[in-house]
């Protein structure tokens, strides 16, 4: 497991190996926080955000966020390499949202609901009454 600076040190170099044309209007760049976020869509409080990516036009723009929080609480007790890329998915998965966005389109915005889609449809099953 690793700690926040730690976490913050692989985002870093993860970030650092990326393009320099993928910060274009990433005017409010990438912040780790400490909180934890869960899903609103959580069945049984097992469903947490990783990381998100924002595009508020009249507010803070365009920005990346990770919940080290949220990492804590699903891969607490992983080692060091399953932390490193897992972040590093997050990340990029973040700034292909962010690249989407500049270019007008939303497909992984629908791979993430489908993703969505699939878990409640697992985690919301219910007897049928017989």
């Amino acid at each position: 497991m690793l700690n926040m600076e730690e976490a913050e040190k692989v985002l870093e170099q993860a970030a650092a190996e990326l393009p320099p044309e993928f910060y274009r209007d990433l005017n409010g760049g990438i912040s780790l926080l400490p909180g934890i976020k869960p899903h609103p869509r959580s069945v049984n409080n097992d469903l947490y955000i990783l990381g998100e990516y924002h595009n508020e036009p009249l507010g803070l723009g365009r920005y990346i966020v990770i919940y080290f929080g949220s990492f804590k609480r699903i891969y607490a007790g992983q080692p060091r390499d399953v932390w490193e890329q897992k972040l590093g998915e997050v990340l990029r998965h973040e700034f292909t949202h962010h690249l989407e966005s500049l270019a007008g389109e939303r497909g992984l915005d629908a791979r993430d609901e489908q993703e969505i889609a699939a878990y409640l449809a697992e985690n919301c099953k219910s007897p049928i009454p017989s």
